[in-house]
């Protein structure tokens, strides 16, 4: 039954594992798919923070590179996920012994967005990451200008 309504009404099903819990029927609980739903809830809050490192340095990047262009759209988007990161990291410390591997995780695809937003050629990005995660995440960091290799 659990594993039907689990299927046909997630909402629903939620709602009843809950009552259970609080219930303290134990026994009747769906334990297989709260398993599943509990690391995905984890998983997803470590997802956030590397869509955040990669939205920021992607920014990052591109202030860098395309300084003279820089919006304050720019410099919002760097401000909002600089925040962002912050508030996720206070609400989930487990998450903050993690921040490097996430930075990994997201780096190429931090460059490549910076690389297709700025149609530079590649060549103007580094290959691993110039940035410390403690300028990453600094309020007051910003990237010093590079030179482009136009072409």
């Amino acid at each position: 039954m659990s594993d039907t309504l689990y299927e046909a009404d997630f909402y629903s099903w939620a709602h009843q594992q809950s009552d259970l819990l609080r219930q303290g029927q134990f026994e009747l609980l769906d334990l297989s798919h709260l398993i599943e739903e509990l690391t995905d809830l984890g998983n997803r809050h470590y997802d956030q923070l590397e869509s955040r490192l990669m939205q920021l340095v992607a920014h990052l990047l591109k202030w860098q590179v395309k300084h003279w262009r820089s919006s304050n759209s720019w410099r919002a988007t760097i401000r909002v996920q600089r925040t962002s990161i912050d508030k996720l990291l206070r609400r989930n410390p487990g998450l903050k012994s993690r921040l490097d591997e996430a930075l990994t995780e997201s780096w190429s695809e931090a460059r490549g967005l910076a690389i297709s937003e700025t149609d530079l050629p590649d060549n103007n990005f580094p290959e691993t990451c110039p940035f410390s995660l403690e300028e990453i995440v600094n309020p007051d960091f910003c990237p010093a200008l590079k030179f482009l290799i136009e072409g």
